[in-house]
C-alpha cells in the first residue's frame, strides 16, 4: 500500500469508508469472528465480509483459522502496519506531518490490572505477562493463568524471552481458579480454546481475545514468532491501559 500521485493514499481510501472504519475500530481492541463483527456493527454478514476482504487486500487485516474450531476464522488488525501507513499518509501531505512510532504510555492513577490466559499457561500467557510487566515498568498489575495448566513453563518460551528480550521467565503455571477472586480490568485470552471456557470475573473486566497459535504445536521458529506478535500487541495495549486509568481517575 502507498500513496498515489493523483489521489489520496490507499490507507485513507480504505479507512474513510464508514463501515470499514467501524470494523477497524472494533478490531483495534482484539480479534473477532465474522458473526461477532456483524453483531458489533449491526450490518448484514455479506456486507461485513465484503469490507473485511477489502481490508485484507489492503494488508490492514489478517485472518487466521481458529485452533479450537477450524471452521471459524478470527480477524486481526495489524496495528503495526496501520502505524506505518498513517506515518506515510501524513508525510504524503507534508513532510512535517510524518508521525513518529507509538510510545508506551502509562498514567499515574490506580494501575490497571490485566490477566492473560491460555490453556496450559506454559508459553503464550506467561510470555504476555512478562512482556507487559517489562514494558509497563511496574505500572501495571499483571498475572497469567490457564484452564489446564502444564507442570512447568515451556523451556523454549523461557529461552526466547531471555535471548530476545533479556527477560528471565520464572515461576510455575497456575490454574484460573487461583486468580478467581482477584479484580482485573482486562482479561485477555491468547488461545481460541480457553476463550470458550474462560470464567467470568468479578467487576466485569473487559474481555479481549488475541488469537495466537500454540507455538508448541508448530515447528521452526514458532516461539520467536509468537513472542514477537505478543510483544507488538502488548506495546499497543499500553496506551489503552493509560486511557483506562485516566477515565477511572476522572
Amino acid at each position: 500500500m502507498g500513496s498515489s500521485d493523483h489521489g489520496a493514499p490507499s490507507f485513507v481510501r480504505l479507512a474513510a469508508h464508514p463501515l470499514r472504519w467501524r470494523l477497524l475500530s472494533e478490531l483495534s481492541a482484539g480479534d473477532y469472528q465474522v458473526r461477532e463483527l456483524v453483531e458489533l456493527v449491526g450490518e448484514p454478514q455479506n456486507l461485513v465480509s465484503y469490507h473485511l476482504r477489502q481490508l485484507r487486500d489492503g494488508a490492514l487485516v489478517t485472518a487466521r483459522r481458529s485452533s479450537f474450531d477450524a471452521r471459524q476464522t478470527y480477524y486481526h488488525l495489524d496495528l503495526e502496519r496501520c502505524a506505518q501507513e498513517l506515518a506515510a499518509t501524513g508525510a504524503a501531505l507534508h513532510p512535517a506531518l510524518r508521525l513518529g512510532p507509538v510510545a508506551p504510555a502509562i498514567g499515574t492513577a490506580r494501575p490497571s490490572a490485566v490477566l492473560f490466559t491460555c490453556t496450559g499457561n506454559s508459553a503464550r500467557s506467561p510470555i504476555a505477562e512478562a512482556l507487559l510487566r517489562h514494558h509497563g515498568g511496574g505500572r501495571v498489575e499483571v498475572a497469567s493463568a490457564g484452564s489446564h495448566p502444564r507442570r512447568q513453563l515451556h523451556p523454549e518460551a523461557v529461552q526466547v524471552l531471555r535471548e530476545r528480550y533479556g527477560i528471565d521467565l520464572t515461576g510455575r503455571p497456575r490454574h484460573l481458579d487461583a486468580v478467581a477472586d482477584r479484580r482485573f480490568d482486562y482479561v485477555i485470552t491468547l488461545c481460541d480454546k480457553v476463550r470458550e471456557v474462560c470464567p467470568d470475573f468479578r467487576d466485569r473486566p473487559r474481555r479481549v481475545h488475541w488469537s495466537i497459535p500454540d507455538p508448541a504445536a508448530t515447528d521452526g521458529d514458532a516461539f520467536v514468532r509468537a513472542a514477537d506478535e505478543i510483544d507488538t500487541r502488548v506495546r499497543y495495549l499500553l496506551p489503552r491501559l493509560a486511557n483506562h486509568e485516566r477515565s477511572e481517575n476522572d
